[in-house]
């Protein structure tokens, strides 16, 4: 077992079968030694986290559901890289869209669950750039949707 599946199951993530598209587009591109991940939406075992941060989710819920788009990008990027995370040199930036009624601010915050997420599993490796921002409503309703750039050797 690799360091980084260690470090998956010290903390009790069983990753998941990478998330199929759901419209015109791959789940990743590799060129040269970077992935850029498509969008992963909130979505775990128990189905797909709905809801407007501020409205009818309270922070906690959403740096849950971000936690839950950081676990599929982690399968999407174990695909990627043909099962070997220890490919894996250094997430290099996350983009984070958190579905949020006007008056709610705390958007970092609830990217923080797929920020602490990444620095979990790959430690230092994990630290990245990012961007959080809100929109009014995210793919089939989903609470949160966070994409992502790796470096891989």
């Amino acid at each position: 077992m690799s360091a980084i599946e260690a470090r998956l199951a010290e903390l009790g993530i069983s990753l998941p079968q990478p998330v199929a598209p759901v419209a015109n587009y791959v789940p990743f591109v590799r060129t040269g030694n970077q992935v850029f991940l498509s969008g992963q939406v909130s979505i775990g075992p128990d189905g797909l986290v709905a809801g407007t941060l501020g409205d009818d989710m309270d922070l906690e819920a959403g740096q849950a559901a971000a936690r839950l788009c950081g676990i599929n990008l982690i399968a999407q990027m174990k695909a990627a890289c043909e099962g070997d995370l220890e490919r894996v040199k250094r997430v290099v930036r996350l983009g984070g869209f958190v579905a949020a009624a006007p008056s709610f601010t705390d958007i970092p915050k609830v990217v923080n669950g797929c920020s602490d997420l990444m620095v979990d599993v790959f430690g230092d490796k994990g630290r990245h750039a990012r961007s959080a921002v809100s929109c009014p409503v995210l793919p089939l309703g989903a609470a949160v949707e966070v994409d992502a750039v790796f470096e891989i050797a």
